[in-house]
């Protein structure tokens, strides 16, 4: 008797052609209708309703990994799992039947165990793909392979198309698009669904620890809010009227902190109408917090608890290992910078000015800010305000330069209507932007809670959307209406969790969502 562990690809072929999976698909679809023709009760044919499993394939590789070359255990179990290797030898066939998690066994048929006419019809009806159940004694085979050998054995689900090619690797666009066959390939994207759960679950340990309450807030809202952001718009029959998928959640958690919910937070689905990249999706998943009784300063010191307790959770270390074997460090404590003194330290450093020219704060004419970004070809946006150009000088030098993680502080005023105005620092508000690994990962901000200046703050981006700025917010009544109730001190933040994803694994956004968006 010989012998192929299931390890080996002895059959590996090249991706199959068009053709060639339209002439597999009809073959299999013969098998199917012979299956069901040999069906002799409801729980039969090419895809019953159940079949009898005693024990996963984890918990067999777990309990038996003792075993050495040749051993029988004497012990029956049952398991199932997808063919994902399959060799017929004559009088026993081989193959490697693989669970959900990844976690592989050989089934091992043999002619003196199952009989002629039961390993002739496994030949005939089992193919790469199928989930198959065996039954069989655990041994260990004689080059030590953990195997089933099989007595009985039952098709658990017919599959009409052929996998692809388990040992040559998926292009990225495959991935992503037929993501449930990337999930059957790779073990990094099974770790990655396992590492997103990871994180999620530290999040809410995390928060449960500092005495926050988990809610829920409306995904449809009559008017988008709590970010700068285009909306996807869509209609109400009930209602009929507009309605909008939220760009973000903030407007509705605060209204919980005027409510009495003095720490909440929520892991939740945006939608923003705007372009697709390597850090961004249309749809994605964002965490926000709001702290009463806290600042910016305050939400930052959680905010960095949150993320270096969940690379421990899913790596066991604030040091994390990228996808690509580059070692990241989330350890250690922070730096916190001013974007304004960042940024007139590398205009300077750039030949910018000198010791004696004035240094560029909130007080500085969009004119003259116009004039160093087109010296630097920095593009000007649509609708200028000397905020944005700030910003966008701040991004083209200092950005690039950030290596370890770091807070970025104290950002214009006319570009954040909901922070509080700084306590020190006229025309600058109290908000943060954290960067790791170039890209911003988490915001965070000493919230505005004064109605009347929040209604002046409104009602200047009013303005800007009037002058057709799309990202602008619209003045929220019902918001402002909670306000005047009275709404205490609060630092609360936002952070995606799909870039956190990002940060601990070094994988791209459309990796770390199990579905993304794609043409």
């Amino acid at each position: 008797m010989t012998e192929t562990p299931a390890a080996v690809p002895a059959d590996a072929t090249p991706e199959a052609s068009e053709d060639d999976v339209f002439e597999q698909k009809a073959v299999r679809l013969a098998k199917r209708e012979r299956l069901l023709a040999e069906r002799t009760d409801a729980a039969g044919g090419a895809y019953p309703v159940s079949v009898p499993v005693t024990a996963s394939i984890a918990e067999v590789r777990e309990r038996f990994a003792h075993l050495e070359a040749g051993d029988e255990t004497g012990e029956t179990v049952s398991v199932a799992g997808r063919v994902v290797f399959s060799r017929n030898t004559g009088k026993l066939c081989f193959a490697a039947l693989q669970a959900g998690d990844g976690s592989r066994i050989q089934a091992m048929v043999s002619l003196a165990a199952v009989g002629e006419e039961s390993l002739q019809r496994w030949k005939e009806i089992v193919d790469l793909g199928d989930h198959v159940a065996v039954t069989g004694e655990v041994i260990s085979s004689r080059r030590g392979e953990l195997s089933i050998m099989v007595s009985e054995w039952t098709i658990a689900a017919k599959a009409l198309l052929p996998l692809p090619n388990l040992y040559a690797e998926l292009s990225e666009e495959s991935r992503v698009r037929s993501r449930f066959l990337d999930l059957i390939a790779r073990d990094q994207a099974r770790q990655t669904v396992l590492a997103r759960a990871g994180v999620n679950r530290s999040l809410r340990d995390t928060f449960a620890e500092h005495g926050f309450v988990e809610v829920e807030t409306p995904m449809l809202q009559v008017q988008h809010g709590g970010a700068s952001a285009r909306p996807f718009v869509t209609h109400s029959n009930a209602f009929d009227t507009e309605l909008y998928l939220r760009i973000a959640p903030e407007l509705f958690l605060k209204r919980a902190v005027v409510g009495g919910i003095d720490r909440v937070f929520e892991i939740n689905r945006n939608f923003r109408n705007e372009g697709a990249d390597s850090t961004h999706s249309p749809e994605f998943a964002m965490l926000e917090a709001y702290q009463a009784y806290s600042d910016y300063n305050g939400i930052a010191d959680l905010t960095q608890e949150l993320i270096q307790n969940a690379a421990v959770a899913v790596t066991g270390s604030t040091e994390v290992t990228w996808a690509d074997g580059t070692a990241y460090d989330l350890g250690g404590q922070w730096e916190r910078m001013s974007m304004y003194d960042s940024l007139n330290d590398a205009l300077a450093a750039a030949g910018e000015g000198s010791d004696a020219a004035p240094r560029i704060d909130a007080t500085t004419p969009l004119a003259e800010l116009t004039a160093i970004a087109e010296r630097f070809g920095v593009d000007v946006p649509a609708h200028p305000i000397p905020g944005k150009l700030v910003e966008e000088l701040w991004e083209h030098f200092v950005k690039p330069t950030l290596v370890r993680p770091t807070f970025v502080m104290d950002f214009p005023l006319d570009t954040s209507p909901l922070v509080r105005e700084h306590r020190s620092i006229p025309g600058v508000v109290e908000k943060w932007d954290l960067y790791v690994r170039g890209f911003e990962l988490a915001t965070g901000y000493s919230e505005l809670v004064d109605p009347v200046i929040q209604r002046q703050r409104f009602e200047e981006q009013a303005k800007l959307a009037a002058r057709g700025d799309d990202e602008a917010m619209r003045i929220d009544e019902e918001f402002l209406r909670a306000l005047e109730h009275g709404m205490p001190p609060t630092g609360g933040m936002g952070m995606g969790i799909d870039r956190l994803l990002m940060a601990i694994t070094g994988l791209g956004i459309r990796e770390t969502i199990l579905f993304p968006l794609v043409k």
